[in-house]
């Protein structure tokens, strides 16, 4: 008896079937039967199912001998199916990845479940991908399982069939089957969470809901969609025959009233003629089933108007009302909006006729995301080596919290933001300056960058669409004209940004400010560091860190995180941060398993890891002057160096080991080679190149040059193999086995040949 039993009900389908059915048959947990149901479908869906079913012996194809529609043929896999567990997937839709392993883990967490409720995401043909919005009612805090009672709010998600996976033996002793009509998911749905005695959550994007540009079921002109008012008949005979549910139906009765509005309202449904009839029967059905203490919220006030009353004139009137109110507001938001905009340009002209106060310094990083980066040292830097200096920080609110409390807090766009930007003598950042800002006589700027170029910049952009998009070229250079200094970390940087932000300011190559902390900080700072991100003492923190891909449109990891952990063993915990421009975590924390996304200093997670997984990321350039293991996974080489393109060829002069698999990556940190001689005589070599000036001073050496005026006696540069960064928390407690595991693969490689 297998654990699940996926049925697939398919019609006019045979697009999307082929990758609906792999989801489901490549998934990492295998115990499952995927059941096929041909509802007599008139395009090849029948013979895809069959050619699957000759290939695999976990599929079983059901052919209808006719059409019965999307319920009947559901309840056609149910007769046929075997598993413990029942899981519905329509034909153009997919499991994600490991969605199984992840469903049948939380089944056996929660003590097998009657039902189990699991997110999903809108994938649209556009590429968008767009996660439930409801996705907060699947939190997997507090007791589980529980029952509908103690978390009503789960009827606020889709009520679908496709998002929850049922015990058979529940869904058969309860006699539960589909109707036949449209919108068949309701008369479902409802009566199984209300009769489910265990009833929980997984906080995980379990399937995508592919959204058609055409041929949508329920999107179709068709006069079944009147089929809805006998699925809520079926509905609220449930109630009436088991009066203990009888609490739940104002909560429906809602449901109901805004279902209704929805059809009607989507001009594309019902068939020319037919939108009276609809609206006499929605108020048949609104006086029939009305509960009147049922509370109204006042966003779906004008939707009960037009079911409670049947009139759509009514209905328009009130709309139109509504409106006009709204458009109102609009108009005169834009016109306040235009009005502040043009007193704080008045007021940004006014401040620059005051002098610059040599005092004051303004800075900022990231695009207002927050204190940090080298924009962040130098903050520091110029309140310690420049007394007097009154500094002030650019950051969106949500971001204030990060900003040091003897920093002023500067909000993009305000009159506080323009008055710094007209008065304030220095002004520092590591990205474009505000293309606004007029640079005055007395003003220094100073582009500190982020970080050391491995993947092309600036003008070297131009012939790399893709990786350009809409970047303005010639503001680009409008923007590196006003730079007064531009920070560089070595040699190689210095070239670079020469090339591709040609023009008259001054390089000042003294290594990354950001990188001070690394010769800085003492050991107890880091054991803080990792009990705050939940670190357990005694094990090794590899921090997984890719970069951005230009020919991706979403963010996709290379690795089943979760595998690699699992064959790693218990000593390893990966923290996983996913690239700002993504928005989104990497994976769900779990376990050892934990995002750190949304942490506001990286250079604190590189103290508090053990060693470092990247591809690409110029975040390797300051992990090495941390003299910590470096792993590199460069699985697609080609594809990025044709987006994007590098400097160098990265696996030619790498800082560690390379792996170009997830096997090799599991490899080199199951047989240790991650921290032994080779990778350390490569991250050694590295660092000598790239880290010349990394050692503690760089931001004084900046302080002291920009602000202070001293060209020499700068303090001396620490020789790399004289330095002595903060070791790491597993160099400290050595293992002699940090890896039970066999290896996987084949033999790794530390540095391929180009």
């Amino acid at each position: 008896m297998p654990r699940f039993s996926v049925i697939v009900p398919a019609y006019q389908v045979q697009a999307y079937l082929h990758e609906c059915m792999a989801s489901v048959l490549e998934q990492s947990f295998s115990d499952l039967e995927l059941i096929v149901v041909d509802d007599c479908s008139p395009d090849a869906c029948g013979a895809i199912a069959d050619e699957f079913a000759a290939r695999d012996p976990r599929v079983r194809a059901v052919h209808l001998k006719e059409n019965v529609g999307l319920g009947r043929a559901r309840n056609a896999g149910m007769r046929a199916a075997t598993g413990d567990y029942l899981i519905f997937l329509d034909g153009d839709d997919s499991l994600t990845p490991h969605a199984l392993r992840d469903i049948a883990d939380r089944i056996k967490e929660t003590g097998d479940p009657d039902v189990l409720v699991y997110d999903y995401a809108r994938t649209f043909w556009s590429g968008e991908t767009v996660r439930n919005v409801r996705a907060g009612q699947l939190h997997e805090e507090g007791p589980a399982p529980f029952r509908l009672d103690d978390r009503p709010g789960l009827l606020d998600v889709l009520m679908v069939v496709w998002n929850k996976a049922y015990r058979r033996e529940f869904v058969e002793r309860e006699e539960f089957a589909f109707p036949p009509g449209y919108y068949e998911d309701t008369p479902w749905t409802y009566p199984v969470l209300m009769a489910a005695e265990t009833i929980a959550t997984l906080d995980r994007v379990c399937v995508h809901y592919r959204q058609r540009r055409q041929g949508n079921i329920l999107g179709t002109t068709s006069g079944k969609h009147f089929d809805i008012f006998d699925q809520y008949d079926r509905v609220f005979a449930h109630l009436d025959a088991h009066p203990e549910l009888a609490r739940w139906r104002p909560v429906l009765f809602q449901r109901m009233v805004d279902h209704l509005s929805a059809v009607f309202l989507k001009r594309d449904r019902l068939p020319r003629g037919s939108r009276a009839a609809f609206l006499r029967k929605a108020r048949a059905h609104y006086a029939r089933y009305r509960v009147l203490d049922a509370g109204v919220p006042s966003r779906n006030r004008l939707r009960h108007a037009l079911v409670r009353f049947g009139s759509h004139r009514t209905y328009r009137a009130l709309w139109t009302a509504t409106r006009l109110k709204r458009r109102a507001a609009r108009l005169a938001g834009a016109l306040a909006h235009r009005v502040r905009t043009a007193g704080l340009r008045l007021h940004y002209g006014v401040q620059r006729l005051l002098p610059v106060r040599a005092d004051r310094a303004v800075f900022a990083g990231h695009a207002g995301r927050g204190h940090g980066c080298n924009p962040g040292a130098l903050e520091a830097a110029f309140r310690t080596h420049a007394p007097g200096m009154r500094t002030a920080w650019v950051a969106a609110p949500g971001f204030h919290h990060t900003v040091p409390t003897g920093t002023r807090r500067l909000t993009p766009g305000s009159a506080a933001y323009w008055t710094a930007l007209a008065r304030s003598k220095y002004v520092v950042g590591n990205t474009g300056f505000d293309r606004r800002l007029v640079k005055r006589r007395g003003q220094i700027l100073v582009q500190t960058q982020a970080g050391t170029p491995l993947k092309h910049m600036g003008l070297d952009l131009q012939d790399r669409p893709a990786a350009a998009r809409d970047t303005d070229f010639a503001e680009v250079l409008r923007d590196a004209d006003r730079w007064d200094y531009c920070l560089s970390g070595n040699r190689h940087s210095t070239l670079v940004w020469e090339r591709v932000f040609p023009a008259a300011y001054t390089m000042l190559e003294y290594g990354q400010p950001r990188n001070d902390v690394f010769q800085k900080a003492t050991s107890a700072e880091v054991a803080r560091l990792r009990e705050s991100l939940g670190i357990p003492e005694g094990t090794v923190a590899v921090l997984y860190a890719p970069t951005h891909r230009d020919y991706r449109r979403t963010q996709r990891t290379a690795l089943d995180l979760e595998r690699v952990l699992r064959r790693l063993g218990p000593r390893f915990v990966l923290l996983t941060r996913a690239h700002p421009s993504y928005g989104a975590p990497l994976a769900r924390s779990g376990g050892r398993l934990i995002d750190v996304s949304d942490h506001p200093s990286v250079e604190s997670l590189c103290l508090a890891s053990d060693a470092l997984v990247t591809d690409y990321s110029s975040l390797m350039f300051d992990y090495a002057g941390l003299d910590r293991p470096i792993v590199l996974l460069s699985d697609d080489h080609e594809a990025y160096e044709a987006a994007r393109g590098t400097y160098f060829d990265l696996r030619a002069f790498p800082p560690g080991a390379i792996a170009r698999t997830e096997d090799e990556l599991i490899d080199i940190f199951a047989t240790g080679h991650w921290r032994g001689s080779r990778s350390a005589q490569l991250r050694a070599a590295f660092r000598e190149r790239f880290c010349p000036y990394d050692d503690g001073r760089a931001a004084e050496r900046v302080v002291r040059r920009v602000v202070l005026g001293e060209s020499a006696g700068l303090p001396a540069v620490v020789p790399p193999d004289e330095r002595r960064p903060v070791p790491s928390a597993a160099s400290r407690n050595p293992v002699t086995s940090l890896a039970p595991v066999p290896a996987p693969g084949a033999p790794v490689p530390f540095a391929d040949t180009p």
